[in-house]
């Protein structure tokens, strides 16, 4: 039986996780963050929220080291709960990594028309109000054919493609914040909270988890590290991997509450850049911050890509879904057919234009906080039936992935309850529920293939 090929090292998984956390967010909506909480709120919600994964991030390092399984939550919630419960984690998982995919395909085009006004032109049609233009489709559809191919010719070519990203990315925003801050005052950080302070930073912690996603991608590419790679590494990049995400985002909300009045540039495109340049006067640092995040957008939506596809391959090998998802090319050995997939589902979802930026955002937040709950439950089941050796009965793993699981179930109320500030609307509900209609239809059509294959199987026996 073909299998995945073994080419990934420490500084490929920290890519992995870093890369598919951080994409275009601190550039396109910002002005969400910043309205959301003010400068101090949204700043305390990514230092506070992201430190608080954590624990997650140690029960995941935990887990993949025991269990270097490309399934990730769909092997542990298995090992620990009934299949239809790992069929329902991983495919909410699966909504957590895939979605970003088009957003970032549409986020692209949103970039380079602000780079290119002329791209702004030839409307074909519009979603919820928005117009979606043709030039911005045929960039995201590009883009989109370009990390398919990258990725389904082989994990050494995707890995070499995200490290080069990553570097560019980290220089280019230190170049642009370093300059960018010089001309800036404390004077500018007023208002410090957009309202009440606890409903300020609830409002920005609810968002963190989808703007966090991603250390545990390392997961997912845990059947392909070096045949010489030590397995308590994995850990170690997810917790890289965490902690440089909190640095960049309450780096990049610090400096552009720092540059510039944030509270009267809300209403602009793009109102990082706006605020660079505003403090440094001058369009170079635009240009600047712009290649950055293109940089950025490119990393990220590859970074999730990998983890999606390799979800999606995981799925039809244990037979969730459709088992020819399953399949590894005999040459590039990739998940090929699951890289299709993805990518042909990208091209289609991207279709729906800059109406899916905000929205997903809520989604995307609400479905990775169930994958980590699961996950931390799970490792909590193992420990006590004894299924992860050096972790039975161990009172310091119990209370880190207790910490873990009341995070995550927090995370979750937080989205669901009505009475809390920032909850679901209409949209996010209907956006959750199709995609759970699909699970499900998708699991009942597999079991039916199922069921004809092993009857067909026992007449033929006959």
């Amino acid at each position: 039986m073909s299998r995945l090929a073994r080419k990934l090292r420490l500084i490929d998984y920290f890519a992995l996780g870093w890369g598919t956390m951080v994409g275009v967010g601190w550039l396109v909506v910002m002005d969400d963050w910043l309205l959301r909480g003010g400068a101090l709120g949204a700043l305390l919600g990514f230092a506070i929220g992201g430190a608080l994964l954590f624990p997650i991030g140690w029960v995941y390092g935990k887990l993949v080291a025991a269990m270097p399984d490309a399934a990730g939550e769909i092997a542990y919630t298995a090992a620990a709960f009934s299949r239809r419960v790992s069929f329902s984690t991983g495919w909410m998982m699966m909504l957590a990594y895939f979605i970003v995919c088009p957003w970032e395909a549409v986020a692209i085009g949103r970039i380079a028309g602000y780079i290119v006004p002329s791209l702004d032109s030839l409307e074909i049609y519009r979603v919820a109000g928005r117009p979606v233009y043709l030039p911005h489709l045929v960039i995201g559809l590009g883009l989109t054919l370009l990390l398919t191919i990258v990725n389904y010719r082989g994990i050494r070519l995707s890995a070499t493609f995200q490290n080069w990203t990553v570097l560019g990315t980290v220089v280019l925003f230190l170049i642009f914040v370093a300059l960018g801050v010089t001309k800036g005052s404390p004077r500018n950080f007023p208002p410090l909270f957009s309202h009440a302070p606890l409903v300020s930073f609830l409002l920005v912690l609810q968002i963190v988890p989808y703007f966090m996603t991603g250390f545990e991608s390392v997961s997912k590419a845990a059947e392909e590290s070096t045949s010489e790679f030590d397995r308590q590494d994995f850990f170690k990049a997810i917790a890289m991997a965490i902690l440089a995400g909190i640095l960049f985002y309450t780096a990049i909300v610090a400096a552009v509450a720092f540059v510039a009045p944030w509270h009267e540039l809300t209403s602009h495109l793009f109102m990082t850049a706006v605020a660079f340049q505003h403090a440094v006067g001058a369009r170079w640092i635009v240009d600047v911050i712009l290649v950055a995040a293109l940089l950025s957008l490119v990393k990220c939506f590859n970074g999730n890509f990998v983890a999606a596809s390799r979800l999606v391959f995981a799925m039809g090998r244990r037979g969730l879904i459709e088992q020819r998802t399953g399949r590894i090319h005999e040459r590039h050995q990739t998940p090929s057919v699951a890289v299709l997939c993805v990518g042909f589902a990208s091209a289609a979802c991207m279709l729906l234009g800059d109406s899916i930026l905000v929205p997903v955002t809520e989604v995307g937040s609400v479905a990775c906080a169930i994958g980590w709950a699961a996950t931390c439950a799970a490792f909590i089941q193992m420990a006590r039936s004894r299924a992860l050796p050096g972790y039975a009965q161990s009172w310091f793993g119990f209370v880190v992935a207790g910490f873990g699981l009341l995070v995550a179930l927090a995370m979750v109320l937080m989205k669901v309850i009505p009475a809390i500030p920032g909850h679901f609307t209409g949209y996010e509900w209907l956006a959750l529920g199709v995609w759970i209609l699909l699970g499900a239809t998708a699991r009942r059509r597999n079991r039916a293939e199922q069921i004809e294959d092993t009857q067909q199987l026992r007449k033929g026996m006959r």
